[in-house]
């Protein structure tokens, strides 16, 4: 299984919320110990739902400004969105099913 696409910068995440029917993005850091435990999840969840769906990962450190837009107050937060609208955010280590019952219910 691969490593999961980062997200570079605002820009081309507005970009896939224009194009991509379902976009789902972990919002992580390097220093944050539980986005280390959510990360293999994301990256499982690409290679199940790849196929249907756009994951990708984004360096909220180098994306401070998507943050604060998104309200994000703590990290790991996956959000999902539907035809670029967010519709979940998912905070914090969950089980694998949570993120993927969440994304079934968007493909």
């Amino acid at each position: 299984m691969g490593t999961t696409a980062f997200i570079q910068d605002e820009a081309e995440l507005d970009s896939l919320l224009e194009t991509e029917p379902v976009l789902v993005v972990d919002c992580t850091a390097t220093w944050c110990g539980p986005c280390k435990l959510v990360g293999p999840l994301i990256d499982q969840l690409a290679g199940e739902y790849g196929d249907r769906a756009k994951i990708l990962k984004l360096d909220i450190d180098a994306n401070k400004p998507v943050a604060k837009r998104f309200g994000l107050r703590s990290i790991p937060a996956v959000l999902y969105f539907k035809q670029g609208e967010l519709v979940q955010t998912i905070v914090g280590v969950k089980p694998y099913e949570e993120f993927s019952n969440t994304l079934e219910g968007l493909v």
